[in-house]
């Protein structure tokens, strides 16, 4: 799809209740850790990212394949770390007049999701969103 057909729009991951001291990065175009953090008192992780979004919609970005990925531990830098996992965040089922309103004002779609799954270790594979709204840009 020709990128005149695409409009930019920031996205926000935040990842509440994160398992403390465990690396978490983006996961880059070229599948290495990117923009690695970690959390020192179980403050929410942020990770800022562009996206594209065209008709349809579909999304586009350095990012973006069918999920937006979270590293973790080993995979997100950290070599001691016990954990090597991926976060898996569906970004295509975003509602179409929150996307509406994102390009309209240039605000910036927060994706809130838990970072610690139910046995108490980081939250890996598909995680659902908490909550999604849209922030001021």
């Amino acid at each position: 799809m020709a990128k005149a057909d695409q409009t930019d729009i920031k996205l926000r991951i935040i990842i509440e209740q994160p398992v403390v001291g465990v690396l978490h990065s983006l996961q880059a175009k070229d599948d290495q850790p990117l923009a690695p953090k970690a959390s020192r008192a179980g403050e929410p992780l942020l990770f800022d990212l562009p996206i594209r979004v065209a008709p349809g919609p579909k999304f586009f970005g350095d990012q973006v394949r069918r999920f937006i990925y979270i590293r973790i531990g080993q995979s997100a830098g950290d070599p001691s770390s016990p954990w090597s996992r991926r976060m898996k965040i569906d970004i295509h089922d975003l509602d179409a007049a929150l996307l509406a309103r994102a390009i309209e004002t240039r605000g910036v779609i927060e994706i809130v999701v838990n970072g610690t799954g139910k046995d108490g270790t980081p939250a890996c594979a598909t995680v659902p969103a908490i909550r999604r709204r849209l922030a001021e840009g």
